[in-house]
């Protein structure tokens, strides 16, 4: 990939930063965080990320993440600077940033909430962090810069007993980042002493294969630290590792743990680069660097030693795990790996090509968009394109092959407004289809959902798809700008898409899609309809129930049950200008069903049995809540013998069968979490 040169990026970046914070009315430090936030959850570096800004004496933070599953607290400070290229930021600046984090941390365990406003998104993130404080495993300091820094980050260190390490992600990072084209930086891991191994020679040029055996406790270390990031390549295990323990791995660490070596099958594994400890005769004793490591078969062993020294505190001293490492060219990655995974494990097979940019679907909707021309919403006449961006960074290579008076007639034709990755996709139609607990989970989870539905459902993409899913981004900035205007803060993402799933279910889908795309904008009606509903849709997300965080009330069904009772009719302008019929999301063309009973067909179209199947595989994990337990088996069983059931019921239905595959449930297969 040719990349767009440092000083063009830093340039462009800061013009981007100053047009956003001028549109959405903020600052440019918050503007700037959200950004790289988004970036960074995208690539799966950090997750479930909050922007909420607070200062006062000696301490700052822009930002933070509490994730229960991975025991990590991470916090973010901001370093937004309008002429990057002129100074950089030093080691003493880089310092005294990271300790203002520090001071911020401490004032919370000291009950820094007690004096702030209760109905702010600073309190919330002070509650947040104080509670996250008593059983965190890992604290992470990220320091946000649009500067070139002139020093590494600090060393580790520790705050009371919990580590504690800083990361800098500063203008050259940054750049990297956003012209690699891959999902996340490599990650590399050192073994002092070496890690012994057998390295068996190969007859082909673009892999080497070594086996070896892992101490239990560093794998679990190596999870703790980087999270699924060591499972990109594996999307299995990467879409399926949900913080559950294995029943069977379980019982092995806790009551057999020098057996777990006899008794599990091991990672497998593959990395770009690995640097052996060679012997007097050139044999290969031993692994000192592994680069670029990912494990492609064992996610699940991997993340359950996690969890159960965490929650079951498990001594791993005495467990073993085999491993099989394969080193493969980077060239040869997209080819070799999926294989590997597939003929690793043969059950219910999913490749690489189910996450990643090349799968069809992908290649299919960026073929077709940059192919349509969209009308001039202005009626100048001037038609244009939407950008797909499948793999990060597209847009920029674009822009980086062409001569200024290029790029010029390029943003002219793909203007930067019109640019939409997968992750907005997925975020698009998950708000559409009424899964808003999903998109707020945050855009890497989200997406990992919407690659398990399409696998699930394929269907053929058509240019009418991609017409409506243009649409559905229109409608979704639409109903984002909206919530901007009521103060939405932190929350605006949330409240956003609860708002655009209100929408949905209030006109049964009808809303025209096809006349927005012609329009390239909302109609005045639409637009006046999302106003009136946007506040009471945030009435309901930001007053979760007792003792729950507003961003982890949004990420939970029970919070869309309690904004679908939200009380709210179409008003009669948008009326009149539905559609007869319910326009649904995995296909271009319209439901053969009326709008009003979208919601019982999508419950006739899952088989009676599979209601049970939930039922028993939530009895038997216990991964649903009470109700909703009780629902499958109150008005499942009503459905198992034909007996009606009210849209109110059929539409939690559905949340509770998406929960359900959220969690783990495999419809017609192993319910058990691989």
């Amino acid at each position: 990939m040719s990349e767009l040169n440092q000083g063009a990026y830093a340039r462009q970046l800061v013009g981007d930063v100053l047009a956003t914070a001028e549109a959405e009315r903020t600052t440019t430090p918050e503007a700037f965080t959200t950004r790289v936030l988004e970036e960074l959850e995208e690539a799966g570096v950090v997750s479930s990320t909050y922007s909420a800004y607070h200062r006062s004496h000696g301490l700052e933070v822009h930002g933070y993440a509490a994730g229960e599953e991975s025991g990590r607290l991470d916090l973010f400070i901001t370093d937004f600077r309008q002429s990057p290229l002129e100074d950089k930021l030093t080691k003493a600046q880089a310092e005294s940033r990271f300790k203002r984090l520090l001071t911020f941390l401490h004032r919370c365990q000291n009950g820094l909430r007690q004096h702030i406003d209760e109905s702010s998104d600073v309190y919330d993130m002070c509650d947040a962090v104080e509670k996250a404080l008593t059983d965190a495993t890992q604290i992470r300091l990220f320091l946000l810069s649009n500067a070139v820094s002139t020093s590494e980050a600090p060393g580790p260190t520790s705050f009371g007993r919990t580590p504690v390490t800083h990361e800098i992600w500063d203008l050259v990072r940054l750049h990297r980042h956003a012209t690699s084209g891959t999902l996340s930086e490599p990650i590399l891991v050192s073994f002092d002493p070496p890690l012994p191994c057998l390295s068996a020679q190969s007859t082909e040029p673009d892999h080497s294969v070594a086996l070896a055996v892992l101490p239990g406790d560093r794998l679990a270390d190596l999870y703790a630290e980087h999270g699924t990031r060591l499972l990109e390549l594996n999307v299995r295990s990467f879409l399926q590792t949900r913080g559950t323990v294995n029943k069977g791995i379980r019982e092995s660490l806790l009551h057999a743990p020098g057996r777990f070596l006899a008794y599990n099958n091991g990672i497998t594994a593959t990395a770009s680069q690995v640097e052996f400890v060679e012997g007097a005769d050139g044999q290969r004793l031993g692994i000192s660097r592994i680069h670029g490591l990912q494990i492609v078969n064992g996610g699940q062993t991997t993340a359950s030693l996690h969890h159960a020294r965490k929650r079951d505190k498990a001594d791993l001293a005495n467990v073993w795990v085999q491993m099989k490492l394969t080193v493969v060219s980077p060239e040869r990655l997209m080819e070799i790996v999926p294989r590997i995974s597939e003929y690793s494990n043969t059950q219910n097979k999913v490749t690489l090509v189910d996450f990643s940019s090349n799968h069809e679907f992908h290649v299919d909707v960026q073929r077709i968009t940059r192919s349509l021309w969209a009308p001039a919403a202005d009626g100048s006449g001037h038609e244009t394109h939407w950008f797909y961006e499948r793999a990060r960074g597209q847009y920029a290579d674009e822009l980086a092959q062409l001569s200024a008076a290029g790029q010029k007639r390029f943003r002219a034709l793909w203007p930067t407004r019109q640019k939409f990755t997968k992750a907005d996709l997925a975020k698009y139609a998950h708000s559409w289809d009424q899964l808003p607990f999903l998109v707020s989970r945050g855009a890497q989870k989200n997406f990992n959902e919407f690659m398990i539905n399409l696998r699930a459902q394929p269907f053929e993409v058509d240019a009418a798809y991609c017409r409506r899913t243009i649409a559905k981004a229109i409608l979704f900035r639409a109903a984002d700008g909206i919530a901007r205007g009521h103060d939405a803060g932190s929350y605006k993402s949330a409240i956003t898409t609860y708002t655009v799933a209100r929408l949905s279910l209030a006109t049964a889908k009808r809303i025209d899609l096809d006349v927005i795309w012609r329009r390239q904008h909302v109609s005045e009606a639409l637009a006046a309809a999302l106003d009136d509903l946007c506040p009471r849709v945030m009435a309901a997300v930001t007053n979760p129930l007792r003792g729950t965080h507003v961003g982890e009330w949004a990420k939970q069904a029970a919070c869309w049950d309690a904004v679908a009772r939200v009380r709210w009719s179409v008003p009669r302008a948008l009326e009149a200008e539905l559609s007869d019929l319910a326009v649904q999301g995995h296909h271009g063309g319209e439901d053969d069903v009326p709008g009003p009973d979208a919601t019982l067909v999508a419950v006739a179209r899952v088989p009676r049995e599979e209601w049970g199947d939930i039922e028993q595989w939530a009895k038997a994990t216990r991964s649903l809540e009470p109700w909703q337990r009780q629902l499958l088996q109150v008005v499942g069983r009503r459905l198992s013998v034909n007996e009606p059931v009210s849209e109110a019921q059929a539409a939690q239905l559905l949340h509770v069968r998406s929960e359900a595959l959220h969690l783990g449930f495999m419809p017609g297969g192993n319910a058990r979490p691989l």
